[in-house]
């Protein structure tokens, strides 16, 4: 303890000495000798590789916050670091860093060419060519060569941004013979990259993966993490829709619970994200039959639109399509449908609207039609017309039910 002491004492002693010395000469310091300069610490510049990773990470970084211009600037930052690193030398790649930053930028968007040029090269170390001829294989396709080689390794034995990235690949491959695996990688990809467009990307799959697994607890949960922290990413509007086909999709367990856990979950959302995830429910289970789980988004849509807003007349287009096949709601939903501006709605809706009012003016057409003295009355249930844009869509999602049977209600 005395030594530490004394050795405190010296470096103070030492860091007032200028003053003392300045004392010494007329307290004005003008008789003492100029300071020397502090020279700066020395440090190692990163190679090349590895500084055109971190440049495009960061510009990656700023897509998962929402900038559309970053978004718009990767595929040229992609370009422009491929050919830099194509025309190194070959020597380059001998170097640790510099190989693991190729293929994390290889993982990261880059795509397998400059992965091809380092095999070409020959300049691949021995220890690193289960990682290489993995991810090539990987990013070429080649699923079974890319899961006996990449998917051995442990991403905790690489630096960190590339196991994040390796561990988002291995989940992708072992996905649908080991969900589970596939959801603890994707864990593990987000515990590595914390507030990245690795995490955004690794959070928008493990959500649909556990939807299809029927993890519903962490489903909800993932799914709030998402829509509260990355609700502003670029790619949240093609999660949004994807995600309202699911909850559409997912067995809460009777209809009133299900309806209880989705207000729940769509209440931590700011109230813009939440009108447009209850519309995208809506329409989602108007395409897949739900009526109730229609009717119910679309009500709950409406509380939350402006009266004579294009989303409010949505609101009311899918609660009409909805119930307009449903007995004793024919005929206000055929009016709702008939008096909808048709030319206020986007493309995909105008052919929703198309298809239901086809679908009303043939229930009316039975209904209203006078049977012959030949016809026998019919004794099975009643059968509704069918539009051919609605059997169409019918037919589509009945092989996308086939694709996702495990969390078919």
């Amino acid at each position: 303890m005395r030594a530490v002491v004394v050795g405190l004492a010296w470096c103070v002693a030492a860091l007032a000495a200028p003053a003392w010395a300045a004392d010494s000469h007329g307290g004005d310091g003008h008789g003492a000798a100029p300071a020397a300069p502090i020279e700066p610490l020395p440090v190692k510049p990163y190679p090349v590789p590895v500084e055109l990773v971190r440049t495009l990470q960061l510009l990656q970084d700023r897509i998962a916050q929402g900038s559309a211009q970053a978004h718009h600037g990767q595929r040229a930052l992609l370009a422009l670091a491929e050919s830099r690193m194509v025309a190194l030398e070959p020597e380059t790649w001998a170097e640790p860093v510099n190989l693991r930053a190729a293929v994390t930028f290889a993982l990261s968007g880059g795509g397998p060419t400059l992965l091809r040029h380092l095999v070409a090269s020959g300049k691949v170390p021995e220890a690193d060519t289960q990682l290489v001829f993995g991810t090539l294989a990987y990013l070429e396709g080649r699923e079974k060569e890319a899961r006996a080689l990449l998917v051995k390794i442990d991403p905790l034995s690489v630096p960190v941004s590339l196991g994040a990235q390796l561990a988002m690949a291995q989940s992708a491959l072992v996905v649908r013979d080991d969900p589970a695996q596939s959801i603890r990688l994707l864990d593990l990809a987000r515990l590595l990259a914390p507030g990245t467009l690795v995490e955004e990307g690794a959070l928008r799959r493990e959500i649909f993966v556990l939807a299809q697994a029927g993890d519903l607890a962490k489903f909800e949960a993932l799914a709030i993490q998402y829509l509260r922290r990355f609700r502003h990413s670029v790619y949240a509007g093609n999660f949004r829709q994807r995600f309202a086909a699911a909850l559409t999709r997912l067995d809460f367990t009777g209809a009133g619970a299900r309806f209880a856990r989705l207000q729940a979950m769509l209440d931590e959302v700011e109230i813009e994200g939440r009108r447009e995830l209850y519309l995208l429910v809506a329409r989602a289970a108007v395409d897949q039959g739900k009526t109730a789980t229609a009717v119910f988004a679309a009500e709950r849509g409406v509380t939350l639109t402006e009266p004579g807003s294009v989303e409010a007349m949505r609101a009311r287009l899918y609660r009409a399509a909805a119930l307009v096949v449903v007995d004793g709601r024919f005929e206000d939903s055929f009016e709702t449908l008939r008096t909808t501006d048709r030319a206020a709605l986007d493309p995909a809706d105008r052919d929703l609207l198309d298809a239901a009012l086809s679908t009303a003016r043939e229930i009316r057409a039975v209904a209203t039609a006078v049977p012959g003295p030949a016809d026998p009355e019919p004794t099975g249930p009643r059968v509704v017309p069918v539009a051919p844009a609605i059997a169409r869509a019918q037919g589509a999602l009945g092989r996308i039910d086939e694709i996702m049977r495990r969390s078919e209600r």
